[in-house]
């Protein structure tokens, strides 16, 4: 049986360690904020409640894995799941409205063609038959094994871009697909909004980016009852069950060093604790720049992980009144050059709402870390963000009560990084690649969201499957983001 520190309590990190717990492991989590969960918190006041990161999951197969695999009570005796249909409404900038269907290719087609002319739903579903040959290209390499010592061949292109005319450049980025084999603005702009979404600009995200649309259609989109923070409830109380001792607001300030191996950890205050191994579940970029975890080798000892430079804007609304019959969970409202791209996300759940004559919403919007912006500026991007919001809920601006805005510092301020970690994805030269779970240090491993999906751990004979990529609405949710 090995001692094992975990830093951070992300679900990343809270999965590998009920994994490693199940397998004998002796598990220590050192949490430094006061909760769980990481990006996956919760907002509360007056009765109202706002899940405050990613607000839909996909691929559940992946939880259902976890729990099968760490317990006896299986992943919907622990949370309820709901497939959301429609998937998502979709506002475009002319004012053109089209409903997608959750997990249907033939609704989709015909959605489509119904809402932008016959034709639109065809090209759609061209374009995700090719979106599924980088799907199987990469879905094991990047998600289900170990990332190889050598990653040259994931940093090529797996999506097969149409050939381009004679006096076009290739094929590269995801608008370059989006214009040339769309050829409609408004599936483009559908296109671009998934790469949105993930925090990834359409015009620099490589081809492959069209995997995110592929998984969601494919695989659905679904609702955790009480909102995704109970998701992280189930697992937190699942690592409790397995013996996997939480020690909150006890920040980790450096990863202990012997004879070329990581041997424990110091805490803040000075304690030190000894471990066999360490397991990393904050952002790979902040243990490096909080000196965590030491840069005495140079740029060589780095593990390879490339920051998006985007996180994101959540606005909490309270609203009077109920929520209107026709209403939909999920409307995407395309932006307009005045106002931003924004999710609104209108959960039917009484949990969330302090009564049926009041209703919770949330909007998100994606944006640039850089350069940061005082206040009154994110004030007023809110503004924005809820005058976006008001194409998708009737009467929004008189039905307010009050709301609650979150900015990228707070996402600093709850994960250790403003950034969010994309999803994991091939081509770009290598450049969205996460850093490897065999960190640079031999006993040192990376788990969450900023490191490489497959199961790493596992593979290395620790028995501590990592939790795969591509699972929520907004964001890789890998772990603490």
């Amino acid at each position: 049986m090995a001692r094992i520190v975990v830093i951070g309590a992300g679900l990343g990190a809270m999965a590998a360690a009920a994994r490693l717990a199940v397998a004998g492991h002796r598990v220590t989590v050192y949490e430094r904020g006061a909760t769980y969960g990481g990006a996956v918190g919760r907002y509360e006041r007056d009765g109202f409640a706002f899940d405050t990161g990613p607000g839909l999951l996909h691929l559940p197969a992946v939880y259902r894995d976890l729990f099968v695999k760490t317990g006896k009570e299986p992943l919907e005796e622990c949370v309820t799941l709901t497939q959301v249909d429609p998937a998502a409404r979709h506002v475009f900038a002319d004012g053109t409205r089209v409903d997608l269907p959750n997990a249907s290719r033939a609704g989709t087609v015909a959605a489509l063609d119904g809402a932008l002319g016959a034709g639109a739903g065809e090209r759609w579903g061209d374009f995700l038959v090719r979106a599924r040959e980088a799907w199987d290209r990469t879905r094991r390499p990047l998600l289900e094994e170990p990332q190889p010592t050598d990653p040259a061949p994931l940093a090529r292109e797996p999506y097969p871009a149409l050939k381009p005319g004679l006096l076009r450049r290739p094929t590269t980025t995801l608008a370059q697909v989006g214009a040339r084999e769309l050829r409609d603005p408004r599936l483009a702009a559908l296109l671009d909004a998934y790469a949105w979404t993930y925090g990834f600009d359409p015009a620099t995200a490589p081809a492959s980016a069209a995997v995110l649309p592929y998984m969601e259609q494919t695989f659905g989109s679904w609702y955790v009852g009480g909102g995704l923070r109970a998701l992280a409830d189930a697992v937190y109380e699942r690592c409790r069950k397995r013996r996997v001792e939480f020690v909150f607001d006890t920040p980790v300030e450096d990863v202990l060093e012997k004879d070329g191996r990581a041997v424990g950890v110091r805490l803040a205050g000075g304690d030190l604790v000894e471990a066999d191994h360490v397991v990393a579940g904050a952002p790979v970029p902040a243990l490096y720049r909080e000196h965590v975890v030491a840069r005495e080798g140079g740029d060589d000892r780095l593990p390879r992980f490339q920051a998006l430079g985007s996180s994101r804007v959540t606005v909490c609304l309270a609203l009077r009144g109920p929520r209107e019959p026709e209403a939909v969970h999920r409307t995407v409202v395309h932006g307009d050059g005045e106002r931003p791209t924004v999710t609104v996300l209108r959960p039917d759940d009484a949990a969330l709402r302090p009564d049926a004559n009041h209703e919770s919403v949330t909007v998100t919007a994606t944006v640039p870390t850089s350069p940061e912006r005082d206040a009154p500026a994110w004030e007023a991007f809110a503004g924005r963000m809820a005058e976006a919001a008001g194409r998708a809920v009737p009467g929004l601006r008189e039905r307010l009560l009050w709301q609650h805005v979150r900015t990228p510092e707070d996402v600093r301020r709850d994960t250790g990084a403003a950034e969010v970690p994309g999803p994991a994805l091939a081509g770009a030269g290598g450049r969205l690649l996460p850093a490897d779970n065999r960190s640079p240090l031999p006993g040192l491993w990376f788990a969450g969201g900023w490191s490489h999906p497959g199961g790493g751990l596992a593979h290395a004979g620790m028995s501590g499957a990592l939790v795969a990529g591509f699972v929520v609405e907004g964001a890789d949710f890998r772990g603490s983001r």
